[in-house]
């Protein structure tokens, strides 16, 4: 399956809905659903553009996102407490320049973006 355009695009967000609907009674039917969610996914790709976020903390949470952590995870792999995590998110607390580092080599979060923002 191959969405081209707008129209085909929210005809198959319909039909996602229908079919997550009936995988209940019907397992099979998950197998569609995950097709069709995949033309979505990749009509996404192609032609719709998300923003890019324009604070560290709109770019952290997005990796966190792509990268499915949670806080805890994130404290983990930048090796500082869960509470330093929450306080960066929240604007509380700046970031160092061993987390900043961490930020770019763990998640890939360009330099340049971390020192125009930070």
């Amino acid at each position: 399956m191959k969405i081209v355009n707008e129209y085909e695009y929210q005809k198959a967000f319909l039909l996602f809905d229908e079919l997550t609907a009936e995988m209940v009674v019907n397992p099979e039917k998950k197998v569609e659903a995950r097709r069709v969610a995949e033309a979505i996914q990749a009509y996404e790709a192609e032609f719709i553009k998300f923003p890019r976020p324009t604070t560290l903390a709109g770019m952290i949470e997005l990796k966190m996102y792509e990268m499915k952590l949670k806080q805890k995870d994130l404290a983990e792999l930048l090796e500082v407490e869960t509470s330093r995590v929450s306080e960066i998110l929240n604007g509380k607390r700046k970031i160092t320049l061993e987390v900043a580092k961490k930020l770019h080599t763990k998640l890939g979060i360009d330099g340049n973006f971390i020192l125009e923002v930070a």
